[in-house]
């Protein structure tokens, strides 16, 4: 089961200059809200930033997290 902090490691990898924060909203390790705040979102629509987070997830996104509250912006 994905913790935060194991969230919070694999967005660090995809976006190494990131701000991110997550937070498991029901402390049963697979609703979480993140927020992930980086220079590679910049001219990237709110889908493809989204897009960008779920591909840095993998797999995690397919199985292990069945929601996420994700808000995304450039710093």
């Amino acid at each position: 089961m994905p913790s935060p902090d194991s969230i919070k490691s694999r967005l660090l990898a995809a976006f190494p200059n990131a701000t991110v924060e997550v937070a498991d909203l029901t402390g049963t390790h697979d609703h979480f809200q993140a927020l992930v705040v980086t220079n590679a979102f910049e001219g990237k629509s709110r889908v493809e930033q989204h897009q960008m987070v779920y591909s840095a997830l993998g797999e995690l996104m397919k199985s292990e997290i069945h929601a996420l509250a994700l808000t995304t912006r450039t710093s």
